[in-house]
């Protein structure tokens, strides 16, 4: 019996090629096979502005600039300590394989592929790597070993960073002290400095004393959080005191909220926004397209802006929202249709902000559970002196069949930014939409 060589052979799927185009640097010494139906549907996502056609143009090029004069049929050296990559051309379906799907698609083809890899190199791990669960679960019917791509998933979705502590029995006169010391308390007079993150919340509780805090971690210290009006909008609950408090402190430039439907997570930072208009260029409330049924926008009837505007509906509803607050001829109602005529407010869909360079912009990104982590550094990196960012969303509400909770982009953010001086996130627990919608998301 041959002794397994240690070094796997990972086959990656079109669709870990289009998340991260960079991907096949990340499996360490281990070689790497691209299926050549690959490069055919990489060809057709080429054209286009979205991020997804860019990674297809982007890998492309990588592997021309790899290959150089190599023909693809050799071993490419990947770089330093890590393996080599070669493309695998067509292969006949095996019996199992044609006889389990007869169908010849793209997916099938990849499997045939990966049936004809395993089949020949017994001496060495195979592995498939794909975001469709899907073609893992008929990968693994055949007995080929199918993997989710890992490299950018946050490692632990049970322990994911939430952005609130609640500290039971708290001494009363250290709770006495965050209300009479404005300035702020040292963390260490709570027994908090060890282990602290970045803009961290706290709830400080005794019996029927309690204080809302928050961790300044340049000067660690607490300080206490009071309720705020911001243009209109109350709080109604702990987090969203906490989450106002983030969105309008101007030393905190990223901020991230999470929270099921109706826990007020757009609405906040819409209301924060318009708060802090002078401080701002323009506001921009931007969102991620992920047409229902995967169909493409050209179905929609009438232009650009009619087509968009089923996708931004949610955006203009919470605009409402905040308009309702105010009566038609005060300054605050005028001011927001002032501020969209002379488009100081704008609505759009997210692929139009891209490539733009966001200077003393408030930019907020809602839905952000459907942008890969690689979409969330695209865009935090077009930010420019004095913009501040927002990414709201539910991290289990995903629309996109290639993301789950642990690999969507805003779960991404809020594990690797937790312990940065500029970054503030905070978990919203209570909807506050209605009683009704509250039981729903309960119940059904």
């Amino acid at each position: 019996m041959k002794k397994k060589n240690n070094k796997k052979l990972f086959i990656i799927d079109t669709n870990v090629l289009l998340h991260d185009y960079k991907c096949i640097y990340n499996f360490e010494e281990n070689d790497v096979i691209i299926p050549i139906v690959a490069l055919e549907e990489l060809d057709k996502f080429k054209r286009g502005n979205d991020l997804i056609n860019f990674h297809a143009r982007e890998f492309t090029r990588e592997l021309d600039r790899l290959s150089g004069d190599m023909l693809l049929t050799a071993n490419i050296p990947l770089g330093e300590n890590l393996g080599n990559l070669h493309i695998e051309t067509g292969k006949d379906f095996s019996v199992k394989v044609s006889q389990s799907f007869p169908e010849r698609t793209a997916d099938h083809r990849i499997l045939a592929i990966a049936d004809y890899v395993f089949s020949t190199n017994k001496d060495k791990v195979v592995v498939l790597i794909t975001k469709d669960i899907n073609l893992r679960m008929k990968a693994k019917s055949l007995g080929i070993t199918a993997q989710d791509y890992q490299n950018d998933k946050v490692t632990n979705i049970d322990d994911l960073y939430k952005g609130i502590r609640v500290i039971e029995g708290v001494d009363h006169d250290l709770i006495n002290k965050l209300y009479e010391m404005p300035e702020g308390v040292s963390a260490m007079d709570f027994s908090l400095d060890a282990g602290m993150t970045g803009h961290q919340f706290f709830i400080m509780k005794n019996n029927n004393a309690s204080a809302l805090a928050h961790y300044n971690p340049v000067n660690k210290k607490l300080t206490r959080v009071i309720k705020q009006t911001t243009y209109g909008i109350d709080p109604r609950n702990a987090e969203q005191t906490f989450a106002l408090e983030a969105l309008m402190n101007p030393d905190i430039q990223l901020v991230s909220l999470t929270g099921k439907a109706g826990t007020g997570k757009t609405l906040l930072a819409l209301a924060s926004a318009l708060h802090q208009q002078k401080r701002y260029k323009q506001i921009f409330l931007a969102r991620p397209i992920v047409p229902l049924a995967n169909r493409d926008l050209g179905f929609l009837p009438g232009d650009i802006k009619e087509k968009m505007d089923p996708y931004m509906q949610p955006l203009y509803d919470n605009l409402t929202v905040i308009k309702h607050k105010f009566s038609t001829q005060s300054p605050e109602f005028l001011r927001i249709n002032d501020m969209m005529k002379e488009e100081k407010l704008v609505i759009t869909p997210l692929a139009y902000i891209r490539g733009r360079s966001l200077s003393s912009i408030f930019f907020i990104v809602d839905e952000a559970q459907n942008l890969t982590p690689h979409e969330i550094k695209t865009i935090i990196t077009r930010a420019g002196e004095g913009t501040k960012m927002i990414f709201t969303g539910d991290i289990e509400q995903i629309d996109s069949p290639y993301l789950d909770t642990a690999s969507n982009g805003l779960s991404y953010l809020s594990d690797k930014m937790k312990d940065q001086e500029i970054f503030a996130h905070v978990n919203l627990v209570k909807g506050e939409r209605s009683f009704l919608a509250e039981l729903a998301s309960k119940l059904l």
